[in-house]
């Protein structure tokens, strides 16, 4: 993959044998991880709401999300550098409730810890301030834990609570003939980092320099923040969207959640080079790259086409593809001449 080709020219940068780095090959089986969490809510119960957990308190709904950074705060520790983390953690949790239609409010941390380290703890702490500012809602506490009998470094994760007024939450589901409108990402995100820190990691330091524009190192271009998008909610809301899409974990594939529908993407924002650098270290392939990263554009809604650009005049998208009746039970998504 080149950033902007078609993606589906067969040379995958060099993938190919035992060279071919997977996701799986990394350490996480995204199948395997979706069927655990099929058994998680198997066990305890399915409540309403895809992205996040909807309550209903009368004339308005409760929103809950909750999420972590991952493996993105090894890249942090070994560079010593903590001060982004906290965006990272704000925006995995905020991103979701947008996708569902929700306002975030408010914001509880949880930071585990081997041993207390007041330099680090500070770090992560401006970074949850940075991040709630750029979300526009309040931290309202959070939890510090000291557990090195479980804990190897940290591990950062947090609850973020949302209210929306019934009519206001997205329904969900995309309809044929939807125009998708999407959204450029600002780099990896939080999601892959597994996969990215495997493949950087092959030939490189995180500490070595970085071999394209616009980072010192290799960690540094890794660590950029992940983009919150709160600001796309009102745009969304008033242009009719049926439903959106955080593309997180399992890549391109999150569009799938907005119903058995063909998403036929065509104009899907070109990818960083941050992209280009991880597939061609680890010879990744381009559906493994679109399977398990953003690659360019972090956030995708479903809106009737005459819709479309009105929507993209608001704000700083643009119409990225269409929706199209599904020919299976699952859905299916084809981007840069690949069948998702």
């Amino acid at each position: 993959m080149t950033e902007g080709d078609g993606g589906g020219d067969g040379s995958n940068d060099g993938a190919s044998g035992d060279d071919e780095l997977t996701y799986a090959d990394a350490g996480v089986d995204i199948d395997a991880s979706e069927a655990a969490t099929a058994a998680l809510i198997g066990a305890v119960g399915e409540g309403e709401g895809d992205y996040a957990g909807l309550l209903d308190i009368g004339d308005r709904y409760l929103a809950l999300a909750t999420d972590g950074v991952g493996t993105k705060l090894l890249v942090a520790e070994a560079l010593g550098d903590y001060s982004t983390v906290g965006i990272d953690c704000i925006a995995m949790n905020v991103n979701d409730l947008v996708a569902a239609g929700v306002r975030p409010v408010a914001f509880v941390d949880y930071l585990a810890v081997d041993e207390p380290d007041e330099r680090f703890a500070e770090q992560v702490g401006e970074g949850l301030a940075r991040g709630a500012e750029l979300a526009d809602m309040e931290l309202v506490g959070g939890e510090t834990a000291v557990m090195p009998d479980v804990i190897r470094g940290l591990d950062l994760a947090g609850t973020c609570a949302g209210l929306a007024a019934k009519d206001a939450v997205f329904d969900g589901e995309a309809r044929p003939g939807d125009a998708l409108v999407g959204w450029e990402s600002s780099g990896i995100h939080s999601n892959g980092l597994t996969l990215a820190r495997e493949a950087a990691t092959r030939e490189h330091a995180y500490t070595d320099p970085c071999p394209f524009e616009g980072y010192e190192t290799v960690g540094e271009a890794l660590l950029e923040p992940t983009r919150i998008y709160t600001d796309l909610l009102d745009p969304m809301r008033e242009h009719g969207v049926h439903g959106a899409a955080h593309v997180t974990g399992g890549g391109w594939t999150n569009l799938t959640r907005l119903g058995a529908n063909r998403y036929v993407v065509e104009d899907a924002f070109d990818p960083q080079p941050v992209f280009e650098f991880v597939q061609s270290e680890g010879g990744v392939s381009d559906e493994e790259m679109h399977r398990t990263f953003n690659m360019g554009t972090g956030f995708v809604a479903a809106v009737d086409s005459d819709d479309a650009e009105s929507l993209v005049d608001e704000t700083d998208g643009r119409v990225i593809g269409r929706v199209e009746e599904g020919d299976d039970d699952e859905g299916s998504v084809v981007i840069r001449g690949l069948d998702l």
